[in-house]
């Protein structure tokens, strides 16, 4: 039985987790894969206040392990397949455990979306679906394609335009939607090339991507690519990990909040990426994940 359980430890998760156990509170994290959620996988953190010189997904993530440990709280790494929340203490059923609890944090974030397109799935990993800060020194001297115009998908394109022979960003408007400081790199970025109203439209191979067919948003028309042993990288945005509370109603498949970062259910709270919310970056996540944790403790 604890005090506080949070699902989810990315930086929501994580600051949520601190502030908890700072008030006194027992607190569990329970997480499926490992510290850090999404940010853990990219290969730089840009922009978020105190972040150190060339932090990367996986040292801030490091960082986040390493202060939740020195604050005594308990991460477990488990996947939470059922809950109950609805009665006064909540039910988190994992693959090993029950876990009870008087209040719980959601916080298991999102999940990268998919494209629907012919041979995604049969050569995941073999060419496409790929992560840029663990596979991108792979391709060195190779073609890589970018899927996506946000800000995420630009500098994951940034990154690996320093060991690609080229990088070629595939964005379906008719300009890119990261910040004015990424369009700028870009522009300064001699190997990467833009096509915008453009979106990937298949993928090709047997053992590894062959050639990848390109199709344009305006006349339909297919430009079919063959480039071997080529790399594609997708940032086509998120999609949240909602499927589990069933107890709440959604919002386009997020969780809506109050001020207090607590859902229509009392004792339930949502922060981070998983929750309704315009601006979805590190920065809000600590705070959403901070104010959760407080109200939970009163």
């Amino acid at each position: 039985m604890y005090d506080i359980v949070i699902i989810g430890a990315g930086p929501a998760g994580i600051s949520a987790g601190i502030y908890a156990k700072s008030r006194g509170k027992k607190v569990l994290i329970i997480e499926k894969e490992k510290v850090g959620g999404l940010i853990g996988k990219v290969s730089t953190v840009t922009h978020y206040a105190g972040i150190v010189n060339g932090e990367t997904g996986i040292s801030f993530a490091e960082r986040l392990k390493e202060q939740a440990e020195n604050a005594g709280i308990e991460i477990v790494y488990e996947d939470v397949n059922n809950v109950d929340l609805k009665g006064d203490v909540k039910l988190v059923f994992t693959n090993n455990n029950l876990y009870k609890a008087k209040k719980i944090i959601i916080a298991n974030g999102t999940r990268a979306r998919k494209l629907g397109i012919e041979g995604e799935l049969e050569l995941a990993g073999k060419g496409i679906g790929l992560n840029a800060a663990k596979d991108g020194k792979d391709y060195i001297g190779k073609n890589v394609y970018v899927v996506g115009g946000a800000d995420g998908a630009i500098k994951e394109a940034l990154y690996l335009a320093q060991f690609a022979k080229t990088v070629t960003i595939i964005h379906f408007e008719d300009s890119l939607g990261c910040i004015a400081e990424f369009r700028e790199k870009i522009k300064k970025t001699s190997n990467i090339n833009v096509k915008l109203g453009s979106r990937l439209h298949a993928v090709y191979g047997k053992e590894r991507v062959e050639s990848l067919d390109i199709s344009d948003e305006k006349t339909g028309s297919i430009e079919t690519i063959s480039d071997p042993g080529c790399g594609i990288f997708v940032y086509a945005g998120t999609v949240p990990n909602t499927e589990l509370y069933t107890d709440l109603k959604l919002e386009n498949g997020f969780i809506p909040v109050d001020e207090k970062m607590e859902t229509e259910i009392k004792g339930v709270y949502a922060v981070g990426d998983i929750r309704v919310k315009p601006v979805r970056q590190v920065a809000t996540a600590v705070s959403d994940g901070t104010i959760a944790a407080i109200n939970a403790s009163m």
